[in-house]
């Protein structure tokens, strides 16, 4: 790529990642008159699914949809929104940006919005990983009504408290729920709840999935069977925040890099929001994020603006 005489111009914020929470900030911050590009590199969380939902006025819609109707209001307002990687950020002694692009591309910009998201760890379990967003999913509320009065399993993951939950929380959807720990040991009162809410366990190990488009088979080591409609796993999040970690944002105790309420990180000038910091952030409240974000960054760089002009007054004779 060249870097053409408009892209090396100065932007007020660059904004890393074109998910909901990347491309709400833009909107909002496209709509306030600032010089705003988008960087996304074309790889959304939720692509596998079909459809997002319990997004008011937005529910049933494919998800891609959603994006490239995002993309387009963005541009409406004057936005850019490149489809290429950033390789790194670059913070520079006057605490501007300069982000790096694929091809040798430079952006500059004043502030970065790191909206890059998170990646799902799922269990190593063959055929698992194909039927992802189709039958094999994560979310009950953004899938569970789909399925509502089927059998149902939960399949035992990285995250043993939450795929617990995932059990209870299934049994509001159907009556016929199946539990396979996949190394997860339950204690006696654990499996005590299990008996109480008629979920049947099956410890054994799961050695294939196979899944149509409505159906899903689970096989154990032992021979067994299970059939299913759609199984429920809840996956380990992994954070994509290495250009958060390269500009030295400070993490919490959990592994997390730390934004405070609006975006803020530990870096002057560094913003992230959406699931690159916000593992539970569904796609509404991650575009409501975005939106918090852009009126905070864009009073902050009004706050700049002003201490510049009265500097210049102080100055001028």
């Amino acid at each position: 790529m060249v870097v053409s005489q408009r892209e090396s111009d100065k932007q007020d914020v660059v904004i890393v990642g074109g998910g909901a929470a990347g491309l709400s900030t833009a909107l909002v911050l496209a709509r306030a008159r600032r010089r705003v590009v988008v960087v996304d590199a074309g790889e959304p969380r939720n692509e596998p699914a079909a459809h997002l939902h319990g997004f008011l006025s937005r529910d049933g819609m494919k998800p891609s949809e959603l994006l490239s109707t995002g993309r387009e209001e963005v541009e409406g307002y004057g936005g850019r929104v490149l489809k290429t990687q950033v390789t790194g950020l670059e913070r520079q002694a006057s605490g501007e940006f300069l982000v790096h692009l694929s091809e040798d591309a430079i952006l500059s910009a004043r502030a970065i919005v790191v909206a890059t998201g998170l990646k799902d760890m799922i269990p190593d379990v063959p055929g698992l990983r194909g039927q992802w967003g189709h039958t094999v999913l994560h979310c009950p509320y953004c899938h569970g009504y789909e399925v509502r009065d089927t059998p149902l399993g939960v399949l035992g993951g990285y995250a043993r408290e939450l795929s617990l939950h995932q059990v209870q929380l299934l049994r509001q959807w159907s009556a016929d729920i199946t539990f396979i720990p996949n190394g997860i040991v339950l204690n006696e009162d654990e499996r005590a709840r299990m008996r109480a809410l008629r979920v049947d366990v099956v410890d054994g190990e799961p050695v294939n999935v196979h899944g149509g488009s409505e159906q899903l088979r689970v096989e154990l080591a032992d021979g067994r069977n299970i059939d299913l409609r759609a199984m429920f796993i809840a996956p380990q999040p992994a954070p994509q925040d290495d250009l958060l970690r390269d500009l030295g944002c400070v993490e919490a105790e959990n592994g997390w890099i730390v934004a405070d309420a609006a975006g803020r990180t530990s870096v002057r000038g560094v913003w992230a929001v959406g699931n690159v910091v916000d593992p539970r952030a569904q796609l509404i409240t991650a575009a409501g994020a975005g939106s918090v974000l852009a009126i905070a960054l864009n009073s902050e760089l009004i706050e700049e603006e002003v201490a510049q002009a009265m500097r210049h007054s102080v100055s001028t004779p």
